[in-house]
């Protein structure tokens, strides 16, 4: 990835039962737990893939209660002070300022334009390398759902040096715009459907069987929204609700 253009880094999922939470991702995802404690806020649950960590689950803080359960990813910010300035003159909103995390480094909670939230975090000590796109655990595709893709896909350029890529019709439901960092394809976005309430950011990790996955969500009490469906490029997806409510997606190559 080239060094100007900035991508997620860090998912977080904020849940009402992080240890039913933790139970249902190990079996579905196949992430190994680890349990960290230097957050002021509560228990952590990081998740590894492999011996590298992809996320973490904690319960919705306080600050943040009636939030329903929900999947929010960290954008990498070299400085997370000057990020959130430059987002909040370009339209953004800044929910909650620049702060520091013990052991971990300076965040910021934020949402573009249109809505969709998401969080800077400028980290502590050197960059971790970046993983090949289909590295099981990992994750594979960003899609986000907005109301003005093309004005949304401009604010992202404009930010984080995203670039426009290929782009397909879909009939009633619009345009799927895809979008580049550092020239690699790491996600789509569209206007959102009537049914998803407000503009958000879905995140596919990577599984290695679509259908073992949609079997291993039902029987752990999650519910499968659409699929499994093949897509353009020959991957298969799943979408999906936790059994606290979260919004996740799966893709696998088979």
């Amino acid at each position: 990835m080239a060094a100007s253009a900035k991508s997620f880094f860090w998912y977080e999922l904020m849940t009402t039962d992080p240890m039913a939470a933790e139970a249902f991702y190990t079996d579905v995802v196949g992430w190994a737990s680890e349990p960290w404690t230097a957050l002021d806020a509560g228990p952590y649950i990081i998740m590894n893939a492999g011996e590298r960590g992809v996320g973490g689950i904690m319960k919705i803080p306080e600050v943040a209660a009636g939030m329903p359960p929900a999947w929010v990813g960290y954008i990498h910010a070299d400085d997370a002070d000057k990020a959130t300035e430059a987002l909040e003159k370009a339209g953004g909103t800044v929910h909650r300022p620049p702060s520091d995390i013990p052991e971990v480094g300076r965040f910021s909670v934020v949402s573009d334009p249109q809505g969709a939230i998401f969080m800077f975090l400028q980290p502590n000590g050197p960059n971790q390398p970046p993983v090949p796109a289909t590295t099981p655990g990992h994750v594979g595709w960003h899609e986000l759902y907005t109301t003005d893709w093309q004005a949304t896909l401009d604010f992202y350029s404009s930010q984080f040096g995203w670039t426009r890529d290929e782009s397909m019709d879909m009939g009633e439901m619009g345009i799927y715009q895809l979008f580049a960092a550092g020239g690699e394809a790491i996600g789509g976005m569209m206007n959102k459907p009537p049914q998803i309430p407000a503009p958000v950011w879905l995140f596919y990790f990577n599984v290695p069987d679509i259908e073992a996955a949609a079997e291993r969500v039902k029987n752990g009490g999650g519910k499968v929204l659409m699929g499994p469906i093949q897509v353009p490029g020959g991957s298969w997806i799943l979408q999906c609700r936790d059994p606290q409510g979260a919004y996740f997606a799966l893709t696998a190559l088979r």
